[in-house]
C-alpha cells in the first residue's frame, strides 16, 4: 500500500516496547513515524516538527494523556489524536472523545487493529483537506453544466459527452434513478453546435402512448376528440435543437416504429395529417432499465435498440464514486443557502462524514433533497447531524458508549461489545474504501492494503460486501 510520505506520525508512551512494535508496524505501510516517551518530550518534538497524527498513551508518569490531548488541541488543533491505554474503561473513552480524541484504541491492540485505526485517521485527514478547500467558493467548480466531481467514473462520462457533443450521433444515457440522465443530456446539448437552440425534455414513463405521439409529433384540428386546433409537437418546435426523451423504455412499440422512422428520415407526419414535416433535430435517450434483455423478451424493438444504441454514456452510482459526495453536497449548500436567503457555509466534521458513509438509494436527486432539507432546518452557518436526522443522529456505539454499567462484569462485558462493533466499523470501511479506490477491482484492492486476496475476500463475505 502506498502512502504519502508527508503523512506522519508521533508516538507517545513510556513503555520503549510498544513505541518500537508500533514505529515497526506503521513503517512498513510507508508512514513516517517517530516516538516519544514522554507527553513534554512530545510537545517539544511537536514545537519543531508538524505531525498530522499522534498516538498517545493515557497513563504516563510525566504529563498524562490527557494533558497531552488538551495541550494539541490549544497549539495544533488540527493534529488528529488516537488515545491508546491499557487502564481502558467507558469514562475515559467517552472523556477522551469529548476531548476532541478521534479513536480509541485498547492494549493489548493487534497490528490490523492499529493500521485499520490510523488508516481511517488519515481518512479523516483528507475528508478536513477537502472541507477546507470546498468552504471557500472559489473551489466550487461547475464542470460540464453542475457535472460535479473527479471520480474515475464521472471523469470519463464527461470525456464522453465532450467528446459525443460536437457531433449529431445518437446518445443512449443509463443510470439509475436519481443518478442526472438528463444534466448528462443538457451536458450534450450545452457543448454541441446546437446549444443557442431549444431543448425539450420528455419524460415517457409519464404519458400514454396517444398523447407522447400527440406531444412529440402534434396533431391537426379534429384528429380526435378534443382536437379543437393544430397542435405543432415538440418535434417542429425543436427544429435546430435537441430532444431529450426520458425512460425511453417504457414507450409502446407503435411509438418505437415511429421514432425508428424519424431517426432514419428526419421527418414525420402530425396525428391526422397526411403532410410530411422535416426538421433537423438531435434525439437523446435515457433509460433505467437494461434495453438488451427487453429486447431478449420481446418488450423493446431490436431495430430500435441497435438504432439508439450508437453512443452509450453510463453515470455510475453515487455510491461508486464517494469521493464526489462533498462536492455535489457544498454545491447544493451553496445553492439552497442562497435561495434561502441564510448564510449555512459548512458541513461539520461528524455530518461530513456521515454523508460520506450513507449508502444514496435515490442517488444524486436523494442527497440533493436530504442537503434542502437541511438547510431549511439549520438555524447556525454550520449543518450538524441534528439537521440530518434521515441519515440517523447516533451510531450503536455511540449509544453503547454512552451507557453505564452496573458493575464490572457488565463493564468488561460493554468493553468488549464496543471493540467489536469498532473494529467492524473500521474492517467495513476499511474494505470499502479500498475497493472503491480501486473501481471495485479485487485484485488490485487487496493488493494495495498487502493483504492476500483471500483473506480480502474473506472481509467482504464478512461484511456482506459485494460489487455493485
Amino acid at each position: 500500500m502506498t502512502i504519502d510520505k508527508t503523512v506522519s506520525l508521533l508516538v507517545i508512551d513510556d513503555e520503549l516496547q510498544i513505541c518500537r512494535n508500533c514505529l515497526k508496524i506503521l513503517t512498513r505501510r510507508n508512514y513516517s513515524v517517530e516516538y516519544a516517551l514522554d507527553g513534554l518530550t512530545a510537545l517539544k518534538l511537536m514545537a519543531s516538527k508538524h505531525f498530522d497524527i499522534v498516538i498517545t498513551d493515557l497513563n504516563m508518569k510525566r504529563l498524562g494523556g490527557m494533558e497531552v490531548i488538551a495541550r494539541i488541541n490549544t497549539s495544533f488543533p488540527d493534529t488528529i489524536v488516537i488515545v491508546m491505554t491499557g487502564y481502558a474503561n467507558v469514562s475515559s473513552a467517552v472523556e477522551v472523545m469529548k476531548m476532541g480524541a478521534f479513536d480509541y484504541l485498547p492494549k493489548p491492540f493487534t497490528p490490523f487493529e492499529l493500521r485499520a485505526v490510523v488508516h481511517q485517521a488519515v481518512a479523516r485527514m483528507a475528508l478536513r483537506k477537502q472541507q477546507a478547500r470546498l468552504i471557500d467558493p472559489r473551489t466550487i467548480k461547475k464542470i460540464s453544466h453542475q457535472l460535479i466531481g473527479e471520480s474515475p467514473g464521472i471523469k470519463k462520462v464527461i470525456q464522453m459527452v465532450q467528446k459525443v457533443a460536437t457531433t449529431d450521433a445518437n446518445v443512449l444515457v443509463y443510470g439509475e434513478s436519481g443518478t442526472g440522465k438528463e444534466l448528462i443530456a443538457r451536458a450534450v446539448h450545452a457543448n454541441s453546435n446546437r446549444k443557442n437552440n431549444v431543448f425539450f425534455a420528455v419524460d415517457c414513463g409519464t404519458l400514454t402512448g396517444e398523447l407522447l405521439s400527440s406531444e412529440l409529433f402534434g396533431h391537426v384540428k379534429g384528429a380526435f376528440t378534443g382536437a379543437d386546433k393544430d397542435k405543432p409537437g415538440i418535434f417542429k418546435l425543436a427544429h435546430k435543437g435537441t430532444v431529450f426523451l426520458d425512460e425511453i423504455s417504457n414507450t409502446s412499440r407503435e411509438i418505437q416504429s415511429r421514432l425508428l422512422r424519424f431517426l432514419e428520415t428526419r421527418e414525420f407526419m402530425p396525428v391526422g395529417s397526411s403532410k410530411t414535416i422535416k426538421v433537423d433535430v438531435r434525439l437523446i435517450f435515457a433509460t433505467n432499465r437494461k434495453l438488451e434483455e427487453m429486447v431478449q423478451k420481446g418488450q423493446f424493438r431490436e431495430d430500435f435498440y441497435y438504432r439508439i444504441f450508437v453512443y452509450p454514456i453510463v453515470i455510475p452510482t453515487l455510491n461508486e464514486r464517494k469521493m464526489d459526495i462533498l462536492p455535489i453536497a457544498y454545491f447544493f449548500l451553496n445553492q439552497f443557502s442562497k435561495k434561502t436567503g441564510k448564510n449555512i457555509t459548512q458541513f461539520d466534521e461528524k455530518s461530513a462524514s456521515r454523508l460520506i458513509e450513507y449508502h444514496w438509494p435515490g442517488n444524486v436527486r436523494q442527497l440533493k433533497n436530504v442537503v434542502e432539507r437541511a438547510v431549511i432546518l439549520c438555524e447556525h452557518r454550520t449543518i450538524t447531524l441534528k439537521e440530518l436526522p434521515m441519515l440517523g443522529e447516533i451510531s450503536e456505539i455511540d449509544e453503547m458508549i454512552e451507557s453505564i454499567p452496573k458493575t464490572n462484569e457488565d463493564l468488561k462485558a460493554l468493553k468488549k461489545k464496543i471493540r467489536q462493533k469498532a473494529v467492524n466499523k473500521v474492517e467495513r470501511n476499511f474494505i470499502l474504501n479500498a475497493l472503491a479506490r480501486n473501481e471495485w477491482n479485487v485484485t488490485q484492492a487487496s493488493k494495495e492494503t498487502g493483504l492476500q486476496r483471500t483473506n480480502f475476500q474473506s472481509l467482504m463475505k464478512k461484511h456482506n460486501i459485494s460489487r455493485p
